[in-house]
């Protein structure tokens, strides 16, 4: 069975830089993402429009290229997290977790017995079709490979900032800064940035407190070193859409008279 290289890269204190994921569709990408250097990619479920099968493909493919590939599906729940899992996904980047019962939910979903309640399949993508290690050990080692991020979304998700880092099972802790900034009614206003800087800091130091991973969505090679140097060890740079539309935009201003 295949192990999870994201996850060996943290237990590593490496820097893993990844990408989101919206509109590429062809798994062969993968190759292309990996030849220019990331450590992963994370595909979008909730706020774009691939397939469970499409996303199956990238999984096979980030498999054998041993590339990860995470993903956020449209909601973090059991049926999501299961299916996602069992087609060989073993990074999940799950939405709008809002409390600890939604914590515990999660990786009780996410793990095998004894450590949650994950349901059983047979040979799968999930397990590289590979039945062959004793029963027990191999539920050990699959749930050693799961990788749990959680985004904090809102004002509530933050009065329990606490008690969801510190619980067993969640592995990283990230925020929404679009989707928060929103509840906390600063989106679009000069203390948007200020604000959004100071609940990232407060993610920093409770992945710290806890021993837990950080992860930061990043727009600029400025803003990756600065939480980068803060130790974060999770960096998601842009999209592909964003690096396509500023690199076709920038090309094009220099031709056109």
């Amino acid at each position: 069975m295949k192990a999870n290289p994201l996850r060996a890269g943290v237990a590593r204190g490496e820097l893993q830089i990844g990408t989101w994921v919206n509109m590429m569709r062809n798994p062969a990408s993968m190759t292309m993402f990996k030849q220019a250097g990331l450590d992963f990619v994370r595909i979008d479920m909730e706020h774009s429009s691939p397939s469970i099968e499409t996303v199956a493909d990238f999984a096979a493919m980030g498999r054998a290229l041993d590339f990860p590939v995470m993903v956020r599906p449209p909601e973090a729940n059991r049926e999501w997290i299961t299916r996602l899992l069992d087609i060989g996904i073993y990074n999940i980047h799950c939405p709008q977790v809002d409390t600890p019962q939604h914590a515990a939910e999660i990786v009780a979903a996410s793990r095998y017995t004894p450590r949650g309640s994950r349901g059983m399949s047979g040979g799968s993508p999930g397990n590289d079709f590979d039945t062959s290690m004793p029963m027990m050990e191999r539920l050990k080692f699959t749930n050693d490979q799961v990788f749990i991020t959680v985004m904090f979304e809102s004002a509530q998700a933050f009065e329990h900032l606490d008690e969801i880092a510190a619980m067993d099972g969640i592995d990283a802790l990230t925020l929404g800064p679009q989707d928060l900034a929103q509840d906390l009614g600063v989106f679009g206003t000069p203390d948007q940035d200020r604000v959004l800087d100071e609940k990232r800091t407060q993610i920093v130091e409770a992945a710290n407190k806890y021993d837990k991973t950080c992860a930061m969505l990043v727009g600029s090679a400025e803003q990756a070193r600065q939480w980068r140097d803060a130790g974060v060890l999770l960096v998601v740079y842009s999209t592909e859409v964003s690096v396509l539309m500023d690199g076709y935009k920038s090309a094009l201003a220099e031709i056109r008279p």
